[in-house]
């Protein structure tokens, strides 16, 4: 009973390690409770056209044919002509979320968002669609719900097709754009006959918004170089063109519309996106119509070093690049609501047609456009000293609650390694010290209104620390009685096991450190003697084999996405010549020699091709032979020599540092699970191809908690709690790492990488223990499975 109440507690603490990261490292930084700001001039447009085509690349939208045509020529002549362009710097991480938040709320990625799957803001927030009159949205249902969820009334209306629509083996994702442009050319010609819906369309502050996803899905399904992708952009184009001819005759050419035609993100030329690589952070920006420059040219050379200008064939086109979030001001600038109150775009001046009174006096006028400047000059450091001042707002509590957890962690950890060593009687004097402690803890939390979970991770530490201090006799006793050791071989004892342990944690980012553990490894029996035992010399040999194969996984390439013809080749031959073998024995007609030639051909290439697909499938037999060696070795040494209570703890060290090692092989040795946040859908397609990252994300962890289950069935003849005890200081040794690793800045992959990282050591911890928990219930009760007495028969 007392095991199964050590077990839940230490389970219920390393729930609440776990989920601690999520209110250190990932809250809003969203502030509420401003007025909205906006001008008392009257606006130059009445309404707006936002067109977001997603996955959209500046060069696939910008670059020339061979030919000198362009595939967007209505585009094209937009920005030649009639319209103001450049280029939208997008941040990361580089998705449809945070993407089009920056667009329409002028603010950037909501890292609080990963509790939700990163596909809407847990937080509700301001946006040009919350501010417009009547907002009417078509496209994704990932991306135009959670508009309508923020905004303040039900003046945003959202059409939006099936989420099953979004599927990746599509043959063809230009449907989806065609549905929008579709949809809005019969809402259009509704609104004719509909005189409620015509007054609302003709009133002022109104939002157009179109979401294109086929060219990102066409992007993830046949990469950006594909005619598909290529295709599906022209499409688009066609699209805008015959949209902007619908609009204007539907308001009589009024000139009081104005258009923003950009992508939330671009897409690197494997299909993927969500870091800041330029293919990935560049995107197009056009803009025309009411209240916009039209076409600048320009003579001299333009303030860009990247010659983008020379290979799109425009330098002589004026180009204005952006920030992804300047964008939201330049829409609520154009039609006159005020801008977002979260917003932390810059309004990019050269986009607006502002005449000047340059006609008057040229000195006072020139006085002015200098004062104008200064005093944007000093806005912008307003700016910038308040973008600081939020940013010490939002970390403010972290450093306080990452030392709770940091005592919690290092609390208890040091408790179960005086639980392994011996138990003492807890002090009086100590319990009261620990209340009064809590009591203070609390008050002052009180003071400061804090959350629930605050409470939780600030007196977490109290009840660890007594458990620790209560035991510290323990710790005398031991130094006592132990017989005296050099203090250069303590010392040496230290370095070996920190050594250990951080070659367990930088595993994690460079799989190549386990060829070197593995190759350490292999030197086991030889170092510790076992290789001269009689029974065990065949046993090492083996060991020292399995380790140096296994040791060449990590060193191969991890998972590619291009097709492997030859690989195909191989199965269809695997395939025909056995079938083409047993006819030809069934006949009685012999083996025949182009099958032998055949068969023998394709298990030489089979071995001599390095290919991920082979060494995949190589990996797990390697790593179970290895693992059955161990334990046959471990079995045969304890039982040849017998096992003291000393040499019984150093045994174990070993062997659940290696138990813990191949745990961590497992995952990382084929380098395809680097990170359970890597949401490449390829590896889940035979289970489903419409993206969702939970289930993704489930699919592709349990793919290798088989190890895991396998290397926990592994027997011993050692005492089983300190074993289990051993694991688990090795494994929050290693969270306690992971724990300052975690980022809440950069791209996806950064974020869920070192979030994955300390998801997976807390998870085998969380996993051994619930583990030993049903181990320990059926192991300890005898269950009766019939009354009577077994019978036997002569």
């Amino acid at each position: 009973m007392r095991m199964i109440t050590f077990f839940l507690i230490g389970l219920t603490v390393h729930v609440v390690f776990f989920l601690s990261i999520f209110d250190i490292y990932f809250t809003s930084p969203l502030v509420h409770g401003m007025m909205p700001q906006s001008t008392p001039l009257a606006p130059p447009a009445s309404r707006l056209v936002l067109v977001v085509a997603d996955g959209l690349r500046a060069d696939s939208l910008f670059t020339l044919l061979p030919n000198g045509s362009s595939r967007t020529p209505y585009l094209r002549s937009i920005i030649e002509d009639t319209g103001t362009w450049g280029v939208s710097h997008t941040r990361v991480p580089t998705e449809s979320r945070p993407g089009h938040v920056a667009l329409i709320a002028g603010f950037y990625e909501d890292v609080s968002a990963v509790a939700k799957g990163w596909k809407e803001n847990p937080v509700e927030f301001d946006s040009v669609f919350n501010e417009s009159r009547h907002t009417w949205c078509w496209g994704s249902p990932d991306i135009l719900p959670m508009f309508a969820k923020g905004a303040s009334g039900d003046h945003v209306y959202t059409h939006t097709y099936p989420a099953q629509e979004e599927d990746f083996a599509s043959t063809d994702a230009s449907r989806l754009d065609t549905w929008v442009f579709t949809q809005v050319k019969s809402f259009f010609q509704s609104a004719k006959s509909n005189s409620t819906l015509k007054a609302s369309l003709l009133e002022d502050k109104n939002v157009f918004f179109l979401h294109l996803l086929g060219i990102d899905t066409n992007g993830h399904a046949h990469r950006p170089m594909s005619q598909e992708y290529l295709d599906n952009i022209a499409l688009v184009d066609t699209g805008v063109a015959e949209l902007v001819s619908m609009v204007e005759d539907f308001f009589g050419n009024d000139g009081r519309t104005a258009y923003v035609f950009t992508a939330d993100h671009g897409m690197t030329n494997w299909g993927s996106h969500g870091a800041g690589h330029p293919s990935e952070t560049l995107t197009p920006l056009v803009v025309w119509g009411a209240g916009v420059h039209n076409a600048q040219k320009v003579t001299e050379p333009q303030p860009y070093n990247d010659g983008y200008l020379q290979d799109w064939k425009l330098e002589h086109l004026r180009r204005v690049d952006v920030n992804q979030a300047d964008i939201a001001p330049l829409m609520a600038s154009l039609i006159g609501v005020p801008i977002p109150v979260n917003s932390v775009g810059v309004l990019p001046l050269l986009y607006l047609n502002n005449s000047g009174q340059f006609k008057a006096e040229s000195m006072y006028t020139n006085a002015i456009q200098v004062l104008e400047q200064f005093k944007i000059s000093l806005c912008q450091s307003l700016i910038s000293y308040s973008l600081e001042g939020l940013v010490y707002y939002h970390t403010y509590d972290r450093f306080f609650l990452g030392c709770s957890v940091v005592l919690g962690f290092v609390g208890w950890t040091s408790y179960v390694v005086l639980v392994i060593l011996k138990t003492h009687n807890p002090n009086r004097n100590l319990a009261r010290l620990c209340m009064c402690v809590a009591v203070v803890i609390t008050a002052f939390l009180l003071i400061q209104r804090s959350p629930i979970t605050y409470y939780i991770y600030c007196l977490l530490p109290v009840p660890v620390w007594y458990s620790v201090l209560k035991e510290s006799g323990t710790l005398t006793d031991l130094i006592r009685s132990a017989p005296s050791l050099p203090l250069w071989k303590c010392f040496c004892y230290f370095v070996l096991v920190a050594f250990g342990i951080e070659l367990l944690v930088v595993s994690f980012f460079h799989r190549a450190m386990l060829t070197v553990g593995l190759a350490v490894l292999s030197l086991w029996p030889l170092l510790s003697g076992l290789y001269h035992k009689a029974k065990v010399t065949f046993r090492s040999l083996s060991w020292f084999l399995g380790c140096l194969c296994l040791a060449g996984f990590p060193l191969m390439p991890v998972v590619g996405r291009e097709p492997n013809l030859s690989l195909m080749l191989h199965v269809a031959v695997c395939a025909y010549v056995p079938s083409l073998t047993h006819s030809s024995l069934q006949q009685k007609q012999g083996l025949p020699l182009l099958n032998q030639i055949i068969s023998w051909s394709t298990l030489v290439s089979s071995i001599l091709q390095q290919n991920y697909k082979i060494h995949k499938a190589l990996f797990p037999p390697v790593l179970s032979w290895l693992m059955f060696v161990w334990i046959n070795i471990e079995q045969e040494a304890l039982l040849a020599q017998g096992v003291s209570g000393r040499q019984e703890l150093n045994v174990s060290l070993t062997v659940h540092f290696l138990q813990v090692f191949f745990i961590i092989t497992a995952f990382f040795g084929t380098g395809n699970i680097a990170s359970i946040n890597s949401f490449d859908p390829a590896s889940v397609y035979c289970f489903l191809t419409v993206f969702n990252p939970f289930i993704m994300g489930g699919l592709m962890m349990w793919k290798v908690l088989y190890f895991k289950h396998s290397l926990n069935g592994k027997r011993c003849v050692l005492n089983k709690g300190n074993l289990f005890l051993i694991v688990l200081v090795i494994s929050d040794l290693m969270a306690l790492h992971f724990f300052f690793l975690v980022q809440d800045y950069g791209s996806w992959l950064d974020i869920g990488t070192s979030i994955s990282h300390y998801v997976i050591v807390m998870s085998m911890t969380i996993f051994l223990m619930l583990l030993s928990v049903v181990t320990h219930i059926l192991t300890s009760q005898r269950l009766i499975l019939w009354q009577r007495p077994k019978m036997h028969f002569p």
